[in-house]
């Protein structure tokens, strides 16, 4: 039951975004809102689905929730290691994330700033 889980969880594009992102680094929700341009009750939602199916984890730091990449699910399943190393990067909107991720890391801005609007994406 957990392989259909996984497999129901992936197959929702804002959840192959967030997993794509996610799996470069830990992100806190603030970040993956700003990130893929999308409300807190979405952000939380989809990562909700992607916690329950054990794709991802959390942990707090302060006021913020971060997710990573469940590391065990990723060993116990190795068709999520290959989409996240070959083919999530193939896609078009998820070559536009990882973009944003690495303008984002390189401007050293926190999340508070981040969502101040001190970073534009407006130029994608």
């Amino acid at each position: 039951m957990e392989l259909i889980q996984v497999m129901k969880a992936l197959a929702d594009d804002t959840r192959m975004r967030i997993t794509n992102l996610v799996s470069k680094g830990d992100l806190c929700v603030c970040e993956l809102e700003v990130l893929l341009e999308i409300n807190q009750s979405n952000a939380s939602r989809h990562l909700n689905k992607l916690s329950n199916a054990k794709i991802l984890e959390y942990y707090k730091k302060a006021q913020y929730v971060y997710y990573k990449i469940n590391r065990e699910t990723l060993e116990e399943h190795s068709f999520l290691r290959e989409l996240l190393n070959n083919e999530f990067e193939r896609i078009p909107q998820c070559i536009l994330d990882l973009n944003r991720l690495k303008r984002y890391r390189e401007s050293g801005l926190s999340c508070d700033e981040l969502k101040d609007g001190k970073l534009s994406f407006n130029n994608d």
